[in-house]
Order: C-alpha cells, then sequence, then structure tokens
C-alpha cells in the first residue's frame, strides 16, 4: 500500500471522482491533472524522458501544507505513450530516514532530470540538493543511477561541483571577458572566487544530452547570480571541469534547455521565490557559448508572470517535427500538493520563440 496516496486534501480527492477512468485527448493547463487511478499528478519542478516510445514524467513527490515543500517522499514516476494519460508507477528514488544521510527526510531536493546513458545502459538521475536543517546553504547537485527507468535509483553522492575550475572561454576571448579573482570585474564575480575552492554554488538545474551523446548540467550558481553550463563525464555521474558562466551578475533560476535545427535555446526566469515573473530566453550556436539574451518569450495576458507559473523543462515530442512543449510548475508553497502544471506549446518565427496561453488544446497544434 502506497500510504502518501492519503495526504491528498479531500478537496483534490472530490474534485475528480469519477475521473479516474476518463481518457483524456488534451492539455488543459492549471487544471486538475489526474493519473491511471484518478489522483492528482505529484511530479513538481520535474523532466520528462522519452525512451523506447514511452515517455517517463519524474519529479518532485508533494504532501500537504507547507511540510510538502521538503522532501518526505522522494521523486515520483510517471509513464505516458500518448502525453494525455500517465500511469503511476511509483517512487523512482526515496528519501532516507537516516537523518545523517545526505538525502534524509526532510531534506529539499529538488528539479530531478533524468537522462540515459547509451554507453553505460545506466539511467542517470540529477537533483538540486539541501541538506536536512540546513536551509538553502549547501547549494548540491545530487546524483543517483539506476539499471531501469522507473527506478529503483541508487544515491551515488552529492557535492558542489567543479572545485578548483576555472571557466572555459572559446578562442579569442579578450582578457577582460575573463574572470579575475585579483581584481573582479562584476561584483557578483566575489562569490564565484569564494567559491573555487570548494566548488560552484547548485542550485535549480536540468540537464541535456546532445546529437553527440555528451550530457550538460545546467544549473544556477554563485547566490543565483550566474547561471553554469558545465560539461558531464562520460558515464554522465560526473563533472569534467569544464564549464562556462552565462548571463553573468543577473539572477536565473529554473533553466529549461532543448535544441533545434543546430541551435540551443534556453528558457529560464528570474528569482523572487515562490512568486512568478517574466520568463526570459537565450539562444546560441554553439553549446559553448556565446550565449545571447532575448527577452521574454512569453505573449499576452499575464506573460509578464510566465501565466502564474516558472519553467522546469522543455520536451521535444516525438516523432513531430518542430514540436517542443513548455512546460512550467505553478507553485502552491501554502499547500504543495497542490501545485499545478502549465504544459504550453512554443511556436517559432525564424529562429525566435513565442510561447502563448492556450486554455486547451493537443498536439494537432503542431500541424497548423
Amino acid at each position: 500500500m502506497k500510504y502518501y496516496r492519503f495526504l491528498l486534501p479531500a478537496f483534490l480527492l472530490l474534485s475528480i471522482i469519477g475521473r479516474a477512468q476518463t481518457k483524456l485527448t488534451s492539455f488543459s493547463p492549471g487544471a486538475i491533472w489526474p493519473d491511471d487511478k484518478g489522483v492528482h499528478i505529484n511530479a513538481h519542478g520535474g523532466g520528462i524522458l522519452y525512451n523506447n516510445g514511452v515517455y517517463y514524467w519524474f519529479g518532485e513527490h508533494k504532501i500537504a501544507g507547507d511540510a510538502g515543500n521538503r522532501a518526505m517522499v522522494g521523486v515520483h514516476c510517471y509513464s505516458s505513450k500518448d502525453l494525455y494519460n500517465w500511469k503511476d508507477e511509483g517512487i523512482s528514488l526515496s528519501v532516507s530516514p537516516d537523518t545523517t544521510n545526505d538525502i534524509a527526510k526532510g531534506c529539499i531536493l529538488e528539479r530531478p532530470k533524468v537522462v540515459y546513458n547509451k554507453k553505460t545502459k545506466k539511467y542517470v538521475m540529477w537533483f538540486h540538493l539541501e541538506l536536512l536543517g540546513k536551509g538553502y546553504s549547501a547549494a548540491r547537485a545530487g546524483v543517483a543511477v539506476s539499471d531501469k527507468v522507473t527506478g529503483p535509483y541508487k544515491f551515488i553522492k552529492s557535492y558542489r561541483p567543479n572545485p578548483g575550475q576555472m571557466p572555459f572561454y572559446p578562442a579569442l576571448t579578450p582578457e577582460g571577458d575573463k574572470i579575475n579573482c585579483v581584481n573582479p570585474a562584476h561584483e557578483t564575480d566575489k562569490f564565484f572566487c569564494r567559491d573555487l575552492p570548494g566548488g560552484q554554488m547548485a542550485r535549480d538545474m536540468t540537464v541535456f544530452v546532445d546529437d553527440d551523446g555528451k550530457a550538460y548540467h545546467v544549473f544556477s550558481s554563485e547566490e543565483n547570480y550566474t547561471l553554469d553550463l558545465a560539461e558531464l563525464t562520460p558515464d554522465y555521474t560526473g563533472h569534467t571541469g569544464k564549464f562556462i558562466r552565462i548571463y553573468i551578475g543577473h539572477q536565473t533560476e529554473a533553466p529549461a534547455l532543448f535544441k533545434r535545427n543546430g541551435i540551443y535555446y534556453m528558457i529560464g526566469s528570474g528569482c523572487t521565490g515562490w512568486a512568478p515573473n517574466a520568463a526570459r530566453w537565450f539562444s546560441a550556436k554553439s553549446i559553448w557559448g556565446p550565449w545571447t539574451y532575448h527577452g521574454n518569450p512569453c505573449q499576452g495576458q499575464d506573460s509578464k508572470i510566465t501565466y502564474g507559473g516558472q519553467s522546469t523543462h522543455v520536451l521535444p515530442v516525438a516523432g513531430k517535427k518542430d514540436a517542443f512543449i513548455f512546460i512550467a510548475d505553478k507553485w502552491a508553497p501554502k499547500d504543495a500538493i497542490d501545485g499545478r502544471y502549465l504544459w504550453l506549446p512554443i511556436s517559432f518565427k525564424g529562429d525566435d520563440i513565442e510561447i502563448s496561453w492556450v486554455d486547451n488544446w493537443n498536439l494537432d497544434i503542431f500541424k497548423k
């Protein structure tokens, strides 16, 4: 018996009674989204892996109330063949009852992302981790692995990435653009230099696997003032030491990275706590930059608050050209389990992107 099912508030259960067996054929952003058992999907701040014809959604399992903002259960997994209807696959990574464990029950474990390594045939999960009782001071990246996509995943380690390593700079980069810990060019460079010996802070994050099989970890660093994009080792469970800094000195969270027609795109948000803010997007012709800031991709009413949500993932739809779904979370910090999901289609204007609100839509929108 999965005890955590009974933590769902009565009003949520009542709102979806009778819908458990109803087959969905469209997305309704912000609405209750029942799984195969009629329970609102519990996979917040997550990402989706497409594997052997099936989509797997991994996200933070929340419980009711403020306590749900901490990891009381672990990472939840769901599977789907059509993206509308999701089967509950259970908890793929469980927190530990051992209070000395890095992923002890009550720690903060956020934004889990799973990728598949074709060489090792392992599924690798990365997440942002804050140690039990330490608030947001640890700022670590955690990693776990599994032989099976749905888990269980075995926690390996958590740490701050790239200790003692300086950023990578493309050829011909002016010396004045490189970080100098003796005479920092930016006020926020001091955070990088402060953390250099022990590794850089790693908070909101995503993982991206490129066409050549190389994987990259993108995370908020330097007190969230800079994004780091770091190369992972061939087995995807560590960092090589090669990384760049993106949008230095501007607080950016919630990175979501994807690729189209040889161009790399990234969507993120500002830093305003649980309150929503305007999304922002970047593009680059090389994973190593330079990355160009383009402003807010969202259009229309409530675009300045990303329709009440915050980015977590961009999903390429398998088998469809130029079909990408912007996935965001509408947080409910006072009752974390009532968080909602905003899935919206991304449209392209040449190499630019736009996101608009749609009350209800399906994948046929990409045929237009």
